[in-house]
């Protein structure tokens, strides 16, 4: 048996690979506990700059959930909240990952697939890729847990749209609701995904960390600190700061240490 989830190491860029090809990569219980086991192993690992979601097969970033296994793992209330739990670690550990996340998107990206996408920091889709989210039609709900993502990527009127709805659309009609950040033929996806991973990797990764934390921070209506507004110039006392002014001055290419 083949394991659900597969980490791929390229230096500094890790990618993690959802491996059900046969069903699309319908993200099963399974799937899900890799899932969260191989991020959290990831953001703690002070090597990586860099984390690449994909789908197995080239023909699906993941269809959504495995419908499937519905009779042994969400037959009831109670089996279903037992359940939320594992999804819901999955993508806090995809949220909360301290390195640049990346989604590479490949054909169908639906329902938990669509959720996964959206807590990742970018994404970048085939001008094939589908989307959506049509659980309506099972007599789902998207918890609080899993719609957060989308909201909070897409807005409320857009991710109310999807669930209303549950309409498949394409991937230029995906760009125009802020879903992906670029549109990209087929045939170069994997290419300009690979690239973008470099760029991603060749920054200054606490520069990158940095980055997250303060755009997560700016969703939040609190004011800001004077300690949070004053963390903002902590940068300046990195040993990156001067191998980065340094080698800009010199017009030579960084190589950022991470401290």
């Amino acid at each position: 048996m083949s394991e659900p989830i597969i980490v791929e190491r390229d230096g500094a860029v890790a990618t993690v690979v959802l491996n059900s090809p046969e069903k699309m990569n319908a993200m099963n219980q399974a799937m899900w506990q890799g899932l969260a086991d191989a991020m959290e192993r990831l953001s703690a690992d002070d090597e990586v700059r860099c984390v690449v979601l994909r789908g197995a097969g080239g023909k699906a970033f993941s269809a959504g959930a495995d419908i499937e296994e519905f009779p042994r793992t969400r037959k009831d209330k109670a089996a279903a909240r037992a359940y939320g739990r594992v999804t819901h670690r999955a993508m806090q550990a995809v949220a909360g990952c301290r390195h640049p996340t990346l989604a590479v998107i490949h054909g169908a990206c639906v329902g938990g697939g669509l959720e996964l996408a959206a807590v990742c920091d970018m994404r970048l889709c085939g001008a094939s890729s589908r989307f959506g989210a049509p659980i309506n039609r099972l007599g789902l709900v998207m918890s609080y847990g899993e719609l957060g993502g989308l909201v909070a990527l897409a807005g409320p009127a857009v991710a109310l749209e999807i669930v209303l709805e549950g309409r498949i659309f394409g991937a230029e009609e995906a760009l125009g609701k802020g879903l992906v950040n670029r549109v990209v033929e087929d045939a170069r996806l994997d290419e300009e995904g690979d690239a973008a991973a470099r760029r991603i990797a060749a920054g200054a990764p606490l520069v990158a960390r940095w980055h997250k934390r303060f755009v997560r921070r700016l969703a939040d209506a609190r004011p800001l600190s004077e300690a949070e507004l004053d963390e903002a110039y902590d940068c300046f006392d990195t040993e990156d700061f001067g191998i980065g002014y340094r080698a800009f001055l010199a017009k030579a290419r960084p190589a950022f240490v991470g401290r």
